[in-house]
């Protein structure tokens, strides 16, 4: 029965995961990664692997609902490639590297910097503070450069990168149904840099539970998957027929709600 009440929870996860993909253009680590640290904790990893498994597992979950979500935004015509062709090579090397420095550099810093940047970012989002009509995104380089940035600490903690792609599209006059069908394209290729990344970096890991491929945790993966997949294109038709100030209060709503998650795993974990 236990067993059965664990899958279904994960599949329920998937569904609410795939809808807010399609809705606000995030991966929804930052949902998936706690789960399935809990999940773990009592059912499968040493504690040793934990953490790791689970913002692995949280990568690989967002290859698949990202690609379900632009699929549905390609339909709409919304998600704007010139800005993706400029910014996955940064993105792809991002989350490489995010994923190999994981269980290296310190998390509390890291979590304070994300609920700092999120909480200001939902604050400029409430108060419908727009952005200079001058101001406009960087050219090439410049934007490979924020990807970089950008699919480093995604990676690091399992996320999609929506969290700080739709921000910082918004904050630079891209219109927020755009940002949010162009953050969806730009949360495949970090999860896919970041899937590989913890595959080699745990391929030889000690103390790995049954079926784990490197540091994904295959049984998570695929019942996370299955439902988002289906959500995703509800998610994205919603994004195109909710009204803006709507999906604005909704996302930063949401981004307040992590940010006292991240001040959380900051200060008392």
């Amino acid at each position: 029965m236990e067993t059965v009440l664990i899958f279904a929870g994960l599949l329920l996860l998937g569904a609410v995961v795939g809808f807010l993909a399609g809705l606000l253009g995030i991966g929804g680590g930052l949902l998936t990664v706690p789960f399935i640290t809990m999940l773990l904790a009592q059912h499968a990893a040493s504690s040793e692997q934990v953490v790791h498994m689970a913002v692995a597992t949280s990568a690989a979950t967002i290859v698949f609902t990202s690609l379900s979500s632009i699929r549905a935004h390609y339909a709409h015509s919304a998600i704007l490639w010139p800005i993706c062709r400029s910014v996955v090579p940064g993105l792809l090397l991002g989350g490489f590297l995010g994923a190999q420095l994981a269980s290296l550099l310190p998390k509390a810093p890291l979590a304070l910097f994300f609920a700092l940047f999120t909480a200001f970012s939902a604050t400029q989002m409430l108060l419908g503070k727009t952005p200079k009509a001058t101001r406009e995104l960087p050219k090439s380089l410049g934007l490979a450069s924020v990807g970089t940035v950008i699919g480093i600490i995604s990676s690091l903690i399992g996320a999609g990168g929506g969290f700080l792609s739709v921000p910082y599209l918004i904050w630079n006059n891209v219109p927020i149904r755009n940002a949010v069908a162009t953050s969806a394209a730009m949360s495949f290729p970090i999860a896919a840099a970041s899937t590989i990344g913890f595959i080699i970096a745990g391929w030889n890991a000690p103390d790995r539970p049954e079926y784990s491929f490197g540091y994904i945790y295959m049984p998570a993966l695929v019942a996370i998957a299955a439902t988002s997949i289906l959500f995703a294109p509800f998610g994205a038709r919603a994004a195109h027929r909710w009204p803006v100030a709507t999906i604005r209060r909704f996302f930063a709503f949401l981004l307040y709600a992590l940010s006292v998650y991240m001040v959380r795993k900051a200060f008392f974990t």
